[in-house]
């Protein structure tokens, strides 16, 4: 099956590396379209052997783009197009029909309970989503609560088929070599408390209030990692807080790196197992989410983990992640639940890194299993659903 991806951009986040993991499982001819950005997940696939094209595009009203994106789809004679996120959903499901191709996939990667990708959740957006949505074959939710939120905007439910992100587990087993290598590398005493967050420096994640906790808790230590337009304004709060020499804010990280890069034992930066081998708690404070894959890399890496929410625990039963506890994300809380686990690091016969059994949760999102699924999606895509035995 020959298909072709099209995506707003290959910046580093959420939608754009999960892209990547995909692709490495699915069994398909596959290119990419981003519509502008090509960063370094654009070079990441491009690494892996892909293949990206990168359209130029100037903004969301350049229309311009979609003659040359017609052309590129036509050109490609593909099977199935399948888009990733908002502007690329709407302008590639249009190419996708202006150019003849009957198959139409669109994944909604970004709906949160009040905004999609950092959008108002408006009638003008939910329009014009419902309007491309019409266009396609089929729409994928990665997660059981975006597909509720998808029927609950207008999506028909015959429409929507559940697809989660995934990891690649085995990718995040504990290793205490990285471990003392990562903390080396980045200034961290190896007998440091250190509490971990992963995402975008967006004001939507909350970060401010982890690093506020983190500034009332003496000894603690805080490793931030990602990159976005938060991070002057959290460095401040650090500053202002007098903690800046017990906060790190590491900046983006590819995952999974480059094939080129060197090991997270080695000379190279640390990957982003080995930065969450250096933590000791995983924290996410973000208030709206629409999966919480950094989450379940925590929990794949066998660190505890307090979460305010996260949908893709959310659609398990709560004994699939046992050392994950919802909090309501106020800093008393944070400042309390940090506090008892750093004091249960320093209890007689504790010295050294603890970690939990790898959960069912993690195990239930590895990405192989989220690439099965998605051919399902494409094989009925195709050549239409198969009929069920009497």
């Amino acid at each position: 099956m020959k298909v072709l991806h099209i995506i707003t951009g290959l910046g580093i986040g959420g939608a754009e590396q999960q892209l990547r993991l995909m692709l490495r499982q699915l069994p398909t001819d596959s290119d990419v379209i981003t519509l502008t950005n090509p960063g370094a997940v654009a070079r990441g696939i491009v690494a892996d052997g892909g293949s990206v094209h990168d359209l130029a595009m100037r903004g969301n009203r350049d229309v311009g783009a979609l003659p040359r994106l017609v052309k590129l789809v036509r050109q490609g004679r593909y099977d199935l197009v399948h888009t990733h996120l908002y502007r690329a959903c709407l302008y590639g499901r249009f190419a996708a029909r202006l150019a003849g191709v009957r198959s139409i996939v669109a994944t909604e990667h970004s709906l949160g309970a009040v905004q999609i990708e950092g959008r108002p959740l408006s009638t003008g957006a939910r329009a014009l989503y419902l309007t491309g949505e019409r266009l396609g074959t089929a729409t994928v939710a990665v997660s059981a609560t975006v597909a509720r939120r998808l029927e609950r905007w207008g999506v028909r439910r015959d429409r929507i088929h559940v697809v989660p992100n995934g990891i690649e587990v085995g990718r995040f087993a504990f290793d205490e070599g990285a471990r003392r290598a990562a903390r080396a590398r980045l200034g961290l005493p190896q007998d440091a408390f250190v509490v971990g967050g992963v995402g975008r420096l967006t004001e939507s994640k909350r970060f401010d209030t982890l690093i506020r906790a983190v500034a009332d808790l003496p000894g603690a230590r805080l490793l931030l990692v990602g990159e976005g337009p938060e991070r002057g304004s959290l460095r401040g709060l650090a500053e202002a807080r007098g903690a800046a020499g017990r906060i790190l804010l590491h900046g983006a990280c590819e995952d999974p790196p480059p094939l080129s890069r060197p090991s997270a034992t080695g000379p190279g930066e640390p990957d982003l197992p080995a930065l969450l081998a250096a933590m000791d708690v995983f924290v996410s404070t973000s208030h709206d989410e629409a999966f919480g894959l950094a989450v379940v890399e925590g929990l794949a890496a066998g660190l505890p983990v307090l979460h305010v929410t996260c949908p893709a625990l959310q659609d398990l039963p709560a004994e699939a992640a046992p050392g994950a506890l919802q909090i309501s994300g106020s800093v008393p809380e944070l400042v309390a639940e940090l506090r008892r686990f750093q004091q249960a690091g320093r209890a007689p016969g504790t010295a050294g890194a603890r970690r939990l059994p790898v959960p069912a949760a993690a195990r239930h999102y590895d990405i192989s299993r989220s690439a099965h699924q998605l051919m399902t999606v494409y094989e009925n895509a195709v050549r239409g659903p198969v009929p069920t035995e009497k």
